[in-house]
């Protein structure tokens, strides 16, 4: 290109346009064949699903999954909106002055701190290991790790609108949440060693109250939502697909339907705002079993398994999961026995 002084010359020895411009390529658009297997797949499955999706099974199956996720989606939601509230806004000092400096007396206070300051499992980790990282001692803030998703107001509402009529089912659950929390942190400050604990550090925060409120309300309800699905979905599949005569063989043997229920609550990782309403369904177990199930779910699952791992070591989650396990189960069969 050569400018002079008035105007601008292009010099070039291409044809402008060139010759292939507005010519049709050999080759087909791959659009319209695309189209057209999409259309002959929805006649298809048209033809093949429709007898499929008139099946009395599958028309229970979504019965079951559209109950079970239509009631428990507001306490998951006003869970989360509380969990995130608290992590926001309270501010670290109050747990300093709140605890005794005794740690065997601040253990029961911080198992009893869940009760009035909810929280939902997903955010129960790093809550613990803040209160860590601000002077707490250990087995305190373990305490309020186990019992702050099981005890909370929230928790206790959804598990008496997932029992009506059952109003024991929502005392018995808090009894045996709170009895283990403290238990566990009591043996962990007994017999627990701090080179099996990692204390994280102090980080400062980021961004404004607002922000980190956003953020946490987000997240949480995204992954709590999410595993709400999955549980719905798996519980409805064993309401429809597993043999009632399996199920009663199993739920018929008290310890061992105790110890499968907590199994599933481990394997299922739901929401403690919402997996009341997956141990309503899973009726043919009994009330002992389902609260096995209550109180195992917030305390020991897979994701606050790998929470754990992650945050405070491998060397403490190897011995405080399957010792929270353990006494949930015992706890759980126990009170069930006295108050179910």
């Amino acid at each position: 290109m050569r400018r002079m002084p008035d105007r601008v010359v292009v010099e070039s020895s291409t044809e402008i346009p060139p010759p292939e411009w507005g010519r049709r390529s050999a080759v087909p658009p791959a659009t319209p064949w695309l189209f057209a297997l999409l259309a002959a797949l929805l006649v298809i499955g048209r033809l093949v699903l429709t007898p499929l999706l008139t099946a009395p099974a599958l028309q229970t199956w979504a019965t079951v999954f559209v109950a079970i996720c239509v009631q428990a989606l507001p306490f998951l939601v006003f869970g989360v909106l509380l969990s995130a509230a608290i992590a926001a806004f309270v501010p670290p000092s109050f747990w300093t002055k709140a605890l005794p400096r005794n740690p065997y007396a601040a253990v029961p206070v911080a198992g009893a701190a869940g009760a009035v300051l909810p929280g939902c499992e997903c955010a129960s980790v790093p809550v613990a290991s803040g209160l860590m990282s601000r002077g707490v001692t250990p087995a305190a803030a373990l305490a309020f790790l186990l019992s702050s998703p099981a005890v909370n107001p929230v928790v206790v509402v959804a598990t008496a609108v997932a029992f009506p009529g059952q109003p024991m089912m929502a005392v018995a659950r808090f009894a045996a949440s709170l009895l283990v929390a403290v238990a566990a942190g009591w043996l962990w400050l007994r017999f627990g060693r701090s080179s099996w604990l990692r204390v994280p550090s102090r980080t400062a925060p980021r961004g404004s109250k607002w922000a980190e409120f956003r953020d946490a309300m987000r997240h949480d309800l995204l992954h709590a939502g999410g595993f709400l699905v999955i549980g719905g979905m798996t519980a409805a599949t064993l309401n429809v697909v597993v043999p009632r005569t399996w199920l009663t063989s199993v739920a018929d043997v008290p310890v061992l339907s105790a110890v499968v229920l907590a199994l599933l609550a481990v394997v299922l990782s739901i929401c403690s705002e919402a997996d009341a309403f997956v141990a309503a369904s899973l009726t043919a177990f009994s009330p002992t079993a389902k609260l096995a199930f209550l109180v195992v779910g917030p305390m020991v699952d897979l994701k606050l398994i790998a929470l754990q791992a992650g945050t405070f070591g491998r060397a403490f989650a190897i011995r405080f999961v399957p010792l929270t396990f353990l006494l949930a189960v015992v706890v759980s069969s126990a009170i069930g026995g006295v108050l179910l």
